[in-house]
């Protein structure tokens, strides 16, 4: 495991990535709610909260290097992936899961966290 602060709060940011980064995993969960078990609970919401409240990863990756991030790569495709989502996110606002999944950008932002993804478990 990479020698971070917060290893759990890492995990937490992989796990949202990989939300992010799997369009068949948002169709079933985020909309079907097609859960894998009881008591399983993620959405689109859940997701967007661990980056930006919970592991605050984004927008400022940087603050983060050390407690849940390493410096590198994984830096660089998150500020990426804030760029692309930050302004969906402004832009549709509260909107429902199907509305973001729906939108022309939203390819983009799972490209993004494929990126982000792939950074963070080539350490």
């Amino acid at each position: 495991m990479t020698d971070v602060q917060y290893p759990e709060m890492r995990m937490s940011v992989i796990d949202a990535l990989e939300s992010f980064a799997d369009p068949d995993y948002q169709r079933r969960v985020w909309i079907n709610r097609q859960f894998p078990h009881a008591n399983f609970y993620d959405d689109l919401d859940l997701n967007v909260s661990i980056l930006y409240d919970d592991c605050v990863v984004v927008p400022d990756p940087r603050s983060r290097i050390g407690t849940v991030l390493v410096d590198g790569p994984e830096v660089d495709r998150l500020i990426e992936l804030d760029q692309v989502l930050d302004p969906m996110i402004s832009r549709l606002g509260n909107a429902s899961d199907s509305t973001y999944l729906g939108d022309s950008e939203w390819p983009l932002v799972v490209t993004a966290a494929r990126a982000a993804l792939a950074a963070m478990r080539d350490i």
